[in-house]
């Protein structure tokens, strides 16, 4: 087993090597920029269209639209923080601190203590905060947690997963000031709380200059919820309905990445659409890898996995939401029900 798990090991260092001697490594600035500048033109004509629709309920059109933008740049402040675009650390850092409070409306300190804890151990009981007990159960042990009314949702969780995801956004914003305005020391705490109000202080008063108070809270509404759609449909299918990994297993990092995360076909449309988060098992193997270069990397992945035994799932969108709904429903039923009689489930 000793032999197996070194062969296995050194195998990911032979693949980082490779990736790195075929320039896969390298920054990919103008991508990036690109991205960006469209992104900016996009909100401008957002912006005019607001200003010239006036006094109407097409707004919330404009309203969807850019929920769709903000979780764009919601896309390129998560590959900031993973150092994907610039060579410099700091910069990439900035950026990131910059754009999630200013463009996406989410604290960069909240979402790296996050993320940072999911990658070191993805899917990981104890360890990785996605697969926490909340509203949703992701494993038994959780759902066993669950009694009356929270058991009931619990059971129907996996068909309740969408409408559900229209809040997200909300949980984020709220999570986001819980962590800025919290004890735990933050850095750059009084730039991001200050982008973060001058960032929805600009959008209420803009709301508000244009549109009565309640196109403007439809405005707000349906902005949210597209925007909380839109993060928990590209976030979802990478790694829910994936193995569960007990807090003190021990696996080798190759493994461990790739058996936990799932691939979504789909080509640059999908690069595009999803941000490069349906190539979830390079993006952990190799997290400061350029969105561009993540496709090209995909069959020397592939092929290491093959040469190892190591099963590495790849699904249409459409299947993996499929895959997704139906495991959170299969832990789910695992809840206490609460029509259930105690006495008789203690002779089960």
């Amino acid at each position: 087993m000793p032999t197996s798990s070194n062969r296995v090991v050194e195998s990911y260092s032979t693949l980082l090597r490779t990736v790195r001697a075929a320039g896969l490594m390298r920054r990919r600035r103008m991508f990036y920029l690109t991205v960006f500048a469209v992104l900016l033109l996009a909100l401008g004509a957002a912006g005019t269209g607001f200003v010239l629709l006036g006094q109407t309920w097409y707004q919330l059109l404009i309203a969807a639209g850019l929920g769709i933008l903000f979780t764009q740049f919601a896309f390129l402040a998560h590959e900031a923080a993973h150092h994907q675009i610039f060579a410099s650390g700091r910069m990439n850092d900035w950026s990131a601190r910059i754009l999630g409070p200013l463009l996406v409306g989410m604290s960069y300190a909240m979402w790296v203590r996050k993320h940072t804890a999911h990658h070191q151990n993805p899917n990981t009981k104890g360890k990785d905060p996605d697969i926490h007990t909340g509203v949703m159960v992701f494993h038994e042990e959780g759902a066993a947690t669950k009694h009356g009314v929270a058991a009931v949702f619990t059971r129907h969780q996996g068909t309740l997963l969408f409408p559900i995801i229209l809040f997200l956004g909300y949980s984020l914003v709220l999570d986001s000031f819980k962590t800025l305005l919290g004890r735990r020391g933050v850095r750059y705490r009084y730039v991001e709380i200050g982008l973060l109000v001058l960032r929805f202080g600009a959008l209420l008063t803009a709301l508000l200059l244009v549109l009565p108070w309640g196109m403007a809270l439809a405005f707000v509404g349906v902005q949210m919820a597209v925007f909380g759609f839109y993060m928990g449909a590209s976030f979802a299918p990478n790694h829910k309905g994936m193995p569960i990994l007990e807090s003190g297993s021990r696996v080798d990092f190759l493994s461990r990445q790739v058996l936990t995360s799932r691939n979504i076909r789909g080509g640059f449309f999908m690069d595009t659409l999803l941000g490069g988060l349906n190539r979830q098992v390079e993006h952990h193997l190799f997290p400061d890898m350029a969105r561009p270069e993540l496709r090209r990397s995909t069959e020397l992945v592939r092929a290491t996995c093959e040469r190892n035994g190591i099963e590495l799932t790849e699904t249409s969108l459409v299947e993996s939401y499929a895959i997704v709904v139906a495991y959170l429903n299969r832990v789910g039923l695992t809840a206490v029900d609460p029509f259930e009689c105690p006495l008789l489930r203690q002779f089960r």
